[in-house]
């Protein structure tokens, strides 16, 4: 099992550890409702140092990108980042990932899932055919998302970069708590505002900005926060996890994910065909979030079933939620189930537990 930068001082916080993506990684420290309200309410900092990167670079890296993904990279500026797929070619999802827009036509960052590293760094390997300059940075880089509506105030002494002004899915490259080319990033997987940053795991780096971070926000209440309280936080607001809610076997476009599907795309990449052809023939089911209407508590894999006990989709992820005080999740249902307001059950225990479909993000 690897170890992040941070290990030792998640261990030495009493957070409790366990296995993901092959790093021993913090689940929790102060409980989850605690570190998830932390991060609604003002602040929290996850070490997500797990995540993959790989810079590609040259003429045809843009070129490359485009044929690996769905979204449109030619749309990205300096200091500009996108959330897009690698579609697979059998018109299902290899991962998901942000691009990240360093110098434009030259050099791009991809950020990918850590349970994916290898299989997504094959994948964009097996479609380089115009020899890409490409590096996987994954071990050297050290990820910290601070996230929280107090998040950018707290950290602002560390930083020139004007934090507050930092518009979302863009990024700077400063210096911050002493150490110099941290990309510092308005994006995160938590809808709470806040920001994420990137640095070289060498030298004292990992110690400095973790130290600093914390002192910074000694006064303002400032937590460090796990897996978990991530978990339920991405799900209030309806962000897919991969290997959860998207797959090797979901289409983007059943996972509502035809916005970042660009169909017209003019670089032709993987699926692209498969998915005009679904945009025109209607998918066949849908992800969609729900709401518990009686007591229970949905978890991946249960069953879909409608009033007469038909099944009709299973539950992708599903939990009690903190902020809004009942049970919500995601699944896959058949297009009939999908409307807004659809009465649809849970199979939980042997019981068919009443939910309604609603829109996401949840209220």
């Amino acid at each position: 099992m690897k170890n992040t930068p941070f290990t030792e001082k998640h261990i030495a916080l009493g957070a409790k550890m366990a296995e993901f993506a092959g790093y021993n990684m913090p689940i929790s420290y102060s409980g989850i409702n605690d570190e998830h309200f932390a991060v609604r309410n003002n602040a929290g900092v996850f070490d997500v140092s797990h995540m993959g990167e790989f810079i590609l670079k040259g003429d045809k890296a843009l070129d490359l990108i485009q044929r690996v993904t769905s979204n449109d990279a030619t749309k990205l500026l300096n200091g500009q980042a996108q959330y897009s797929c690698f579609p697979n070619d059998e018109g299902g999802i290899v991962d998901d990932l942000l691009v990240y827009c360093i110098e434009q036509n030259q050099q791009y960052m991809l950020v990918v899932n850590a349970s994916n590293i290898d299989k997504d760094w094959n994948w964009v390997a097996a479609h380089n055919t115009e020899n890409v300059e490409m590096h996987n940075i994954s071990d050297k880089t050290c990820l910290l998302a601070i996230q929280g509506p107090n998040a950018c105030k707290i950290l602002e002494p560390l930083t020139s970069t004007d934090l507050q002004s930092l518009k979302y899915y863009t990024f700077e490259k400063g210096t911050f708590a002493g150490v110099e080319n941290v990309i510092i990033s308005a994006t995160g997987y938590t809808g709470a505002g806040g920001v994420e940053i990137y640095f070289e795991d060498k030298d004292d780096n990992a110690d400095k900005i973790w130290n600093a971070i914390f002192e910074a926000g000694k006064t303002n209440g400032i937590k460090p926060a796990g897996l978990g309280a991530r978990d339920t936080l991405r799900l209030e607001m309806g962000y897919c996890l991969y290997g959860n809610d998207i797959d090797d076997t979901t289409s983007p476009l059943e996972a509502g994910l035809g916005w970042i599907t660009k169909l017209k795309k003019a670089t032709p990449f993987t699926s692209q065909e498969k998915f005009v052809a679904q945009k025109e023939n209607g998918i066949t089911k849908k992800l969609v979030g729900f709401e518990m209407q009686e007591r229970g508590i949905p978890r991946h894999d249960y069953k879909i079933v409608d009033a007469n006990g038909n099944e009709i989709g299973k539950v992708t992820s599903g939990t009690q939620a903190p902020s809004l005080n009942k049970a919500i999740g995601l699944g896959y249902v058949t297009v009939d189930n999908a409307s807004l307001d659809s009465e649809i059950f849970i199979s939980i225990r042997d019981k068919n537990v009443k939910a309604t479909v609603v829109k996401i993000p949840f209220e």
